[in-house]
């Protein structure tokens, strides 16, 4: 007895009536996005390989505990005595990125709602291309009027004692440079917020106020995270304000010993001079050491360091995103 198994699935009509041109033309559109997103990945991959062979051959002469817990940076001082301690750098990096992301997050936020929720049409297609010419603005630029404007006005008002160079004036100034980012990425994922969802918040009689901060701003969570997380990694990254503003000496601050934490006084690296992660590799690439040398090798060691805090970084914002992100 033969047995006919006949499928529940049919095949949709094609009503697109593409030709055989069309059909190759779409074929090579989607060969080149391959060939470009495989471009991406493997350069992603060498600048990874790269790093991590040269750190090898760091961490093959330096331990990696020594890395992590010296409190000391010196890779070529007089004497021919190196130190390859993280800790300073680590301690000007992370307070430079949250002082920044103190002024960047909430700033930006408020600015997204306002243009989303509260801003005419007219407007926002004034505000918005204003507001995104600050990322458009060389870094340099921010860093001398970090040193020239900045620094003179706080010394001048509220802290007479601050550094010439200091981490304060450049962490401003780098909160600054990335409103944008956060301003832009959120008031784009509020826009993708159905209005149907404001009009059902406005039928039951919410103001303008609650539609924006108890309907639109939770729809569009993932978005606003995500921002945040860019922010946050482009602040890491930042360079050319920290070299002139905040100088290039990697000092430790006085640390203290509370209830068995060691704790330092934040205001002991705002308002003196200290040293990111991306300076120290910059003063290395600037100096005549020879490749190959120790130090040399450390500048990939710290590259590596940052590749991976970023990796991190972004890794959690897809992962926030996909946890909140609504379907519409």
């Amino acid at each position: 007895m033969w047995w006919v198994r006949v499928s529940n699935k049919t095949q949709p009509p094609d009503i697109t009536r593409r030709s055989r041109l069309q059909k190759l033309k779409e074929s090579s559109y989607a060969g080149l996005f391959v060939v470009c997103a495989l471009v991406t990945l493997l350069t992603t991959i060498a600048i990874f390989t790269t790093l991590l062979a040269d750190s090898l051959a760091f961490f093959s002469e330096v331990p990696v505990r020594e890395f992590l817990t010296e409190t000391n940076w010196s890779p070529n001082p007089a004497g021919n005595q190196q130190v390859f301690g993280i800790v300073p750098l680590v301690i000007g990096t992370l307070t430079v990125t949250f002082t920044a992301a103190f002024i960047a997050l909430p700033v930006g936020t408020l600015t997204a709602v306002y243009l989303s929720e509260f801003a005419s049409s007219r407007t926002r297609a004034i505000l918005k291309p204003m507001l995104e010419i600050l990322a458009g603005i060389p870094t340099v630029v921010y860093g001398y009027f970090a040193l020239v404007y900045v620094t003179p006005a706080l010394e001048a008002t509220i802290l007479p004692n601050i550094s010439r160079l200091n981490a304060l004036s450049a962490s401003l100034m780098i909160g600054i440079m990335t409103i944008p980012m956060v301003s832009s990425i959120s008031e784009d994922a509020m826009s993708a917020v159905p209005d149907d969802l404001r009009q059902a918040s406005y039928g039951l009689g919410a103001t303008k106020y609650q539609v924006s901060t108890g309907v639109v701003i939770p729809a569009s969570i993932s978005g606003i995270i995500s921002s945040y997380i860019l922010a946050v990694s482009r602040a890491i990254g930042e360079t050319m304000i920290v070299v002139v503003a905040m100088g290039a000496n990697a000092n430790m601050p006085p640390v203290n010993d509370v209830a068995g934490i060691p704790m330092f006084n934040p205001a002991d690296v705002l308002l003196n001079n200290g040293m990111t992660i991306t300076v120290a590799m910059v003063n290395i690439a600037q100096g005549d050491l020879a490749g190959g040398s120790l130090p040399y090798d450390g500048m990939f060691a710290l590259g590596l360091a940052l590749f991976i805090v970023t990796l991190i970084m972004n890794v959690l914002s897809d992962l926030v995103a996909q946890r909140y992100r609504e379907e519409y």
